[in-house]
């Protein structure tokens, strides 16, 4: 995918190149009132390339930043939720002590038969 996208570059400057080699012509420029500027349409063009695209930059580094912030917050929280110590019994209470007998008190079960014979032991007749 590196390779695609330098690719895409590389292609990108060699074009802008170009482009800027064949139009390398000076351009004027009237400002405001009296002021006028000579500049090269190349430098001119990328120029307002760029400062067209100043404000949806700008815009892309401060949602960036906004959504890593959410995004330490976030990982910050669950950290301190998980590093939060259970809950458990205070010491000073005494255990509740259950009238019923336990498992380990009762008599033992007689053992059953494992295969409860229905066939003939001789084999099939």
């Amino acid at each position: 995918m590196q390779f695609l996208r330098t690719a895409f570059w590389v292609v990108i400057a060699v074009a802008l190149a170009f482009f800027c080699m064949a139009n390398y012509v000076p351009v004027t420029v009237r400002l405001w009132g009296d002021l006028v500027m000579e500049t090269k349409l190349p430098v001119l063009l990328i120029g307002a390339f760029l400062l067209g695209a100043l404000p949806f930059w700008v815009m892309a580094r401060a949602t960036r930043w906004r959504l890593k912030r959410r995004l330490d917050n976030t990982e910050r929280a669950l950290v301190a939720a998980t590093a939060a110590p259970t809950p458990t019994a205070p010491a000073s209470a005494a255990p509740a002590i259950s009238a019923a007998p336990l498992a380990s008190d009762a008599a033992p079960l007689p053992a059953a038969d494992p295969l409860p014979s229905t066939s003939n032991p001789t084999g099939p007749a």
